[in-house]
This record gives C-alpha cells, sequence and structure tokens, in this order.
C-alpha cells in the first residue's frame, strides 16, 4: 500500500481523449481515497514528440515527458482513437516503443483501439485481448495470431491489459486498482465516479441492441424498446402490431423491411442472448430462467438455446463459471 507505482500514459495527435483521461482520473482518484503513507501512483503523460498534443475532441495535453526519455514504469497504457488506427507511423512508433520496453514495464495495456498499436508489436501474437466491438473484425483479420474476444469488457494475459472501447478504460483502471490496492479502495473509486465497480455483462449487451434500435425508426423504434422491457410476456405479430397501433400484416411487412427478419426470429434472439446475459450474471434457476425469457417450458428453452448457441443452457454456465 505504502510503494509508489509509475504510471506511463501514451498520448499522441488524434487519441481518443476519454481513452487516456479516463484511466488517468480513475488512478488519481486512487491517490486520494487509499490510505497510505504517500501516493499510490505517480502518473505520466508520455508522447512521441514534444510539445503539445491534440485530441480527437480538440483536448489539448501536454506530455510530462517523451517516449525515449520516459523513466522506468511499472505500467503503460496506451489509449486508442484515429491517430493510432488509421496511422501507420505513429502505429509503428509506438509498435516499436513497446518492443524495446515491454518486457521491462509490469503491465502493458490498452484501451479501445490502442490494441492495434500492440498488436503492430507481436506482443499479442497467441494470447487472448479485446478492443471495441465495432473494429474486432478488423483487428482480427489484420493480426489472426490474437485470440480476440470482442464481447469482453476487458481482458488480462499475463502482463497484458487489453479493454473494450471509451468508457471501458475505467473499469480496466478500476481492475489494476483493485489488483494494487485491494477491493476496497477500488470500490470507492467506482463510487466516486459513479460506476460499477465491476461491470455485468459484456460490450455486446449494448452495441447489439443499440444496432438493431438504429435499423427501425419511428413506432417500430419504440416498440424495440418495449420488446427488451416485456421479454417474460407476449410478443405475438398480433401483441407487437397492436402496441404500434398497426395492423398485424402491416406491422410484420415493416417489421421485415425495418430489420430483416421475421419477428418470431427476432423475438428468439433477443430472449436468448438475454438468456445468456442472465446466465453469466444471475443464479437463477434454468427453469426460473426460462421463464424470464418468455419460455413456457424449460424444455423448450433448452432446446431453442442448444439451436442458437450449440450447448445447452446448464453447460454454457459451467463453462462460464470455470473460466
Amino acid at each position: 500500500m505504502n510503494a509508489t507505482r509509475r504510471i506511463g500514459l501514451v498520448a499522441f495527435d488524434r487519441v481518443q481523449a476519454l481513452d487516456i483521461v479516463g484511466p488517468l482520473d480513475a488512478f488519481a482518484a486512487a491517490n486520494e481515497l487509499a490510505d497510505g503513507s504517500r501516493a499510490a501512483y505517480e502518473l505520466l503523460v508520455l508522447a512521441p514528440h514534444k510539445g503539445i498534443v491534440k485530441t480527437e475532441s480538440g483536448l489539448r495535453l501536454v506530455a510530462d515527458a517523451v517516449l525515449e526519455d520516459a523513466p522506468a514504469l511499472d505500467t503503460v497504457v496506451i489509449p486508442g482513437g484515429p491517430g493510432v488506427r488509421l496511422s501507420a507511423a505513429t502505429r509503428a512508433h509506438l509498435a516499436a516503443w513497446l518492443q524495446r520496453r515491454a518486457r521491462r514495464i509490469r503491465r502493458v495495456t490498452s484501451v479501445c483501439t490502442g490494441i492495434y498499436a500492440l498488436a503492430e508489436s507481436g506482443l499479442l501474437d497467441g494470447i487472448e485481448a479485446t478492443t471495441h466491438w465495432a473494429f474486432a473484425a478488423d483487428v482480427s483479420s489484420r493480426w489472426p495470431r490474437i485470440k480476440l474476444d470482442a464481447n469482453a469488457i476487458y481482458v488480462k494475459s499475463g502482463r497484458y491489459y487489453t479493454s473494450a472501447g471509451i468508457t471501458a478504460g475505467i473499469d480496466l483502471a478500476l481492475a489494476m486498482i483493485e489488483e494494487d490496492l485491494g477491493s476496497a479502495v477500488a470500490l470507492k473509486v467506482a463510487r466516486h465516479f459513479v460506476v460499477y465497480v465491476k461491470r455485468p455483462g459484456g460490450q455486446l449487451q449494448y452495441s447489439e441492441p443499440l444496432r438493431l434500435q438504429e435499423l427501425g425508426a419511428g413506432k417500430l423504434s419504440d416498440t424495440f424498446s418495449w420488446m427488451l422491457e416485456h421479454l417474460s410476456g407476449d410478443l405475438s405479430v398480433e401483441a407487437l402490431a397492436e402496441h404500434a397501433n398497426l395492423s398485424p400484416r402491416h406491422f410484420a411487412r415493416k417489421f421485415k423491411a425495418a430489420y430483416r427478419t421475421t419477428t418470431a426470429e427476432f423475438v428468439e434472439a433477443l430472449r436468448l442472448d438475454h438468456a445468456r446475459w442472465l446466465l453469466a450474471n444471475e443464479s437463477s434457476s434454468i427453469d426460473d430462467l426460462a421463464a424470464a425469457v418468455g419460455y413456457g417450458s424449460d424444455d423448450a428453452f433448452r432446446r431453442a438455446f442448444a439451436r442458437r448457441f450449440g450447448t445447452v443452457p446448464s453447460d454454457y454456465r459451467r463453462r462460464l463459471a470455470g473460466r
């Protein structure tokens, strides 16, 4: 608790501001909230060059040191943004620096598309990692040797830590604070930030409903939100059409045009995806869980789940518990 750990947060032109400022503020809050005779963290902003760094949003940062002059570090945080995702020169610069320094750094971390620099260095080859869901396919195609989990909020693989998009950098920082200073301090920081100390579920619970909602328009968008709130109820075409104030035939036609699938297939997908989240985060019995997502019998639920995910609910839960 009394050791000071030096953390280097890398800034570069067109960095995503929250990727760097979020973890920076979390570690700074830990300094304020931890009990100790000295600061838990020494925080340094590092950059590839001297002078001002302009973030993607226009916020200007002044680095404490250039990368080549950085002192010994306990942890390094590589944020994302178009400056690393789209600039081959920046990516190569950061990757080369990581190759030289990583073996002397206890924790090497990336936030969001900061993985582009870490992946370019080759340090993630053969290990598990994550990134923002919207860029997971691109990362997998560029660096196929990385075992990418597009749903994880953050992943720890030995000394390498990677996180999902933007605000997930705070989740990652909280995990490292808990690792260093204990759960009580991490909880204090989380309460100070008004966030979960450990966010429930994965990032796809946020991305997929929003993507589907964007496909709908007007009354269908409202109906989608209503469906999410009534997964255990009647979600037949007739019930949905009544909510949308349309005839069942007109509703079914508009729904398929908007979502490119039938209402029955769509409802099953919503129910089973939510069931998957419940299996990962709740201890309810399979029977109760089936009823919670609108299945009249546990047998029908098990068959539908196996058809969609290739395993039965009980095995899915056991596999998550083991992991």
